[in-house]
């Protein structure tokens, strides 16, 4: 039985998107039964929403650089 996976939320986004494009090549190759191309799919899905929120993040963290006297500083944003 292979190892399970690492719940999606644990991943860090370039770990989310090594996997995400292991999946895309897997699928493009169209050798894949049904039933792993459905749950490859599913996966897929849900790490692309996970890279999203996660570069969501980054932009928000980005965007929350503001000038102070000793330069740039981030401040919170939650």
């Amino acid at each position: 039985m292979p190892d399970p996976l690492p719940d999606v939320e644990n991943l860090s986004f370039e770990e989310a998107m090594a996997e995400l494009e292991t999946i895309v090549r897997r699928l493009e190759g169209g050798q894949a039964r049904l039933e792993e191309a459905m749950d490859s799919y599913a996966r897929g899905t849900a790490l692309r929403a996970h890279c999203e929120r996660k570069l969501n993040e980054a932009e928000a963290r980005v965007q929350a650089l503001v000038p102070g006297a000793a330069g740039p500083a981030l401040r919170d944003v939650e």
